[in-house]
Formats: structure tokens, sequence, C-alpha cells
């Protein structure tokens, strides 16, 4: 984890890391997951890998319960870690990127809600991926903006907000260095 930034915001510690999502040791690591929360490719096909069987064991019965046509998009949910370091999995899933429509508000929606899961399972640590920014087209330099604006406010509701209590660090983790940079540029904002 080289290049580590840090900036405090209203009582709540937010950090970039270049890194794995995977390895991070937190309670909660949020999975950028596709609706059908059976894996795929990128962050969602990684933490399945190395997660293990207990991930899908869940995310099946999720499927099988509350989520028969999968998990719409922006909200989220929580599986156990499995093999991961983290304690959770709060899986959500990110709006496609499109010209013509403005998603903004639903990927918005993919942190809160994130932030609000975590919350309720007493997490304190917590560690985002880039939602959206990969194989569903969203501009990269867009997608960290609206990540950091949307912790920020989270974080600023404080302990009256749900989801702004309690968090000792939200972490951004860079996959890539062009990643690190769009998110310390929306940090700077």
């Amino acid at each position: 984890m080289s290049n580590a930034e840090n900036t405090r915001d209203n009582g709540g510690r937010l950090s970039l890391v270049v890194g794995d999502i995977t390895e991070q040791d937190v309670d909660v690591v949020v999975n950028a997951a596709n609706s059908s929360l059976l894996g795929g490719g990128g962050v969602d096909g990684a933490i399945h890998r190395k997660g293990g069987p207990r991930v899908l064991e869940e995310c099946r019965a999720l499927r099988a319960s509350r989520y028969g046509r999968g998990l719409p998009t922006g909200q989220a949910v929580a599986t156990t870690a499995g093999e991961l370091p983290a304690r959770w999995v709060v899986h959500t899933v990110g709006p496609v990127y499109s010209r013509e429509e403005d998603r903004s508000a639903v990927l918005a929606s993919c942190y809160r809600e994130s932030l609000g899961v975590a919350a309720g399972l007493g997490a304190r640590t917590v560690a985002f991926p880039a939602i959206s920014t990969g194989v569903y087209g969203w501009p990269l330099d867009d997608g960290t903006r609206i990540a950091v604006r949307t912790v920020r406010e989270v974080l600023a509701a404080g302990p009256a907000g749900e989801g702004g209590q309690g968090f000792d660090e939200v972490r951004f983790v860079a996959f890539d260095e062009r990643t690190r940079e769009a998110f310390a540029a929306a940090l700077e904002e």
C-alpha cells in the first residue's frame, strides 16, 4: 500500500492508497458488484475469488430470499468477507455510465447506501474501490469526484446522520496510479 495520502473531514478520516482492495485490513470492503451478486470480473471477481465459497454461499442465499431479481442498482447489502482480511463485504451495484441520462444520483447512492449498511454492522473502517469506473464506463475523474463528495457528505452528517457516526477511516483504494491521481484531485477540491 504505497502512496498513502490522508486527509481529515469533520472528525472522520478519509484516506487514499494504491493497492489491492482484497488485501485491505478493514471492517468492510465494498464490492463493486453486478446485480446477480454471483461474481463477475474486475473488483467483483477478485472479491469472490479471494473471499472464497462463503461469500458466494451468502450471495446465493440473498438471491434465493430478498433479491430474486438481483440487487437493484444503487442499493447495498452485506455478506461475510470469507477469507478476506475484512470482516464483511458490502456489495453495491453501480450504474452503467450514460451520456443520454444523468445517473450521478445513483452512483452517489452506492456510496451512501454502502456506508449506511456498514454503519448498521458497527463497522469503524471501510474501503471503497472506484465504483462504476471500470467496465461500466463511468469517466474516472467524475466518478471519483462523486465518490469523495458523497462520502464527505455522509461524514459531515456526523452523529445525527445515518452512517456518519462511528467511522474511524473511510479509505479509497486505487488499483493503479491513474486512479490514485483522480482520487487525489477529488480530495483536493
